[in-house]
């Protein structure tokens, strides 16, 4: 198996996939292998890809998108890495679950988590909330994404490579400029080391601007502690913080208010939203913050809010 996933590697690392697709094609065509025996997948085909999604659906009740990512990687790897011309997998019953209606967490559980949280977790939190950021979004912010005096956050690393801008709020400010302070001590001292590559770039980018990577305003804004090596280039580098460092910090500080609900960092995602809604912003000025391609996926907060479509307040009750 070893030498199939180094193959699943290069062709990853030749198209510019991100280390976390990497990571997760790899995982699922382990999962696949494992769940027929150690069987090589060049001895399987269509209906060993149709049994497997099936039993991810019927037995491991994984939710639609999970059983999708793991048929994109086993696309991948039978068109991209062993060179099948057609491959059309059909037949296999289709993961379903319920729509759930998001967590939204109200302002005094806001406050109370936000109490609870410190340091960059606590910056963290306020911007998911603040600008309607996932996870991944907020630790991926580099320096020149930020206009103070526009109040805006460009996201160029949004889901699906899709990229927006959005809001800023003038509380955040003071704690993103202290932020940036520690993000200068990093980078100064990233400068003075011998062997440092810069900050990784997305696709092609460190091509074209082979000098940007050592650049002030391309560093991470939520820089790691510590270098590393790079595992794709082997090159060393400062990578963001881990999405986990943000998510377990959240989990412990919701522990920590003493709140019910079973929320995440996702939640105050929701948050932001159904609150705009609330205060009476129009619902395709949500879609374009929360950057949803389809109003329809925007359209379940005016579930949450119990007011149909409308999503208007009188001036009266402002």
């Amino acid at each position: 198996m070893a030498k199939l996933l180094d193959q699943i590697r290069s062709a990853v690392r030749s198209r510019h996939y991100s280390i976390r697709t990497e990571r997760t094609y790899i995982y699922w065509i382990r999962k696949f292998i494992h769940h027929h025996s150690m069987r090589h997948p060049k001895d399987m085909g269509e209906g060993e890809v149709a049994a497997f999604l099936s039993h991810l659906a019927v037995r491991r009740n994984v939710a639609p998108n999970t059983q999708r990512t793991a048929l994109n990687a086993l696309i991948f790897l039978y068109v991209q890495v062993l060179g099948r011309s057609e491959f059309n997998v059909t037949g296999y019953r289709f993961a379903q679950k319920p729509r759930k209606l998001p967590v939204v967490l109200n302002r005094d559980e806001l406050d109370a988590i936000f109490a609870a949280l410190e340091g960059v977790p606590k910056i963290c939190a306020r911007l998911m909330y603040g600008s309607g950021l996932r996870v991944m979004e907020v630790v991926r912010l580099r320096v020149h994404d930020i206009e103070f005096e526009r109040l805006s956050l460009l996201v160029r690393d949004g889901k699906g490579s899709r990229q927006r801008i959005t809001t800023l709020a003038e509380k955040a400010i003071p704690d993103l400029q202290h932020q940036l302070e520690q993000t200068r001590y990093y980078y100064e001292e990233d400068l003075s080391i011998e062997g440092w590559a810069g900050v990784h770039l997305p696709n092609a980018l460190a091509r074209k601007m082979p000098g940007a990577p050592r650049e002030w305003g391309w560093q991470y804004v939520f820089g790691a502690r510590e270098r590393s090596i790079d595992p794709k280039t082997d090159l060393l580098r400062r990578h963001h913080i881990a999405e986990r460092t943000v998510q377990r910090a959240f989990t412990a500080a919701v522990r920590k208010a003493g709140t019910d609900k079973p929320a995440s960092c996702h939640s105050l995602r929701h948050s932001f939203a159904t609150h705009l809604l609330e205060r009476g912003a129009d619902i395709r000025t949500v879609q374009e913050q929360l950057g949803h391609s389809d109003v329809r996926t925007t359209e379940i907060y005016t579930h949450v809010i119990k007011r149909g479509g409308r999503g208007v307040l009188s001036p009266l009750d402002l």
